[in-house]
């Protein structure tokens, strides 16, 4: 007996299919629900690591994704880059909800702490991220990611550099 291997397909919106002119007239938390709402795709990171919701308001943001097997790294558990990514939406987005029509934003760093392995056994994540600190160019932003039980697995602190849109 042949045994098959696992597959996935998924697509994705281009992000170039956005209206540009409409999304720099929105400021971050607009931009942010237009994606919510299906008004503007979602990017295509989202669909890659297969998020399954996004929720954002003003300095705040919660991503949950439910653990997979193709999330997983030669270990058994879910490699650090997935981890990372989930993180780095949470900082990124929550950062991306308090800029102004005209700003854009870019992260400097992400500092990150694994705190426990993630298994299939973990199911639903959450990761919630906020602004720590908000100044003119730069933002702290924090995120923490819980598994099903609510046990904390991961935590990220992250600077991001804010600038006019085209400078």
């Amino acid at each position: 007996m042949t045994q098959t291997q696992p597959t996935r397909t998924f697509s994705w919106v281009s992000p170039g299919d956005v209206d540009l002119a409409k999304m720099v007239q929105l400021n971050g938390l607009e931009q942010l629900q237009a994606m919510m709402s299906g008004e503007a795709p979602r990017p295509p990171i989202m669909d890659l690591v297969d998020m399954a919701s996004f929720h954002a308001e003003a300095s705040r943001v919660v991503v949950t994704m439910r653990v997979q097997e193709f999330h997983y790294n030669p270990l058994g558990s879910m490699h650090g880059g997935v981890i990372a990514t989930l993180l780095d939406t949470a900082t990124g987005c929550a950062v991306h909800s308090t800029l102004a029509v005209g700003e854009r934003y870019t992260s400097l760093d992400l500092t990150t702490k694994f705190l426990r392995p993630v298994t299939l056994e973990s199911g639903l994540l959450t990761c919630e991220g906020k602004v720590i600190q908000r100044g003119r160019r730069i933002a702290l932003a924090q995120a923490e990611l819980k598994d099903e039980a609510g046990r904390l697995v991961a935590h990220a602190t992250s600077s991001c550099l804010i600038f006019p849109l085209g400078g």
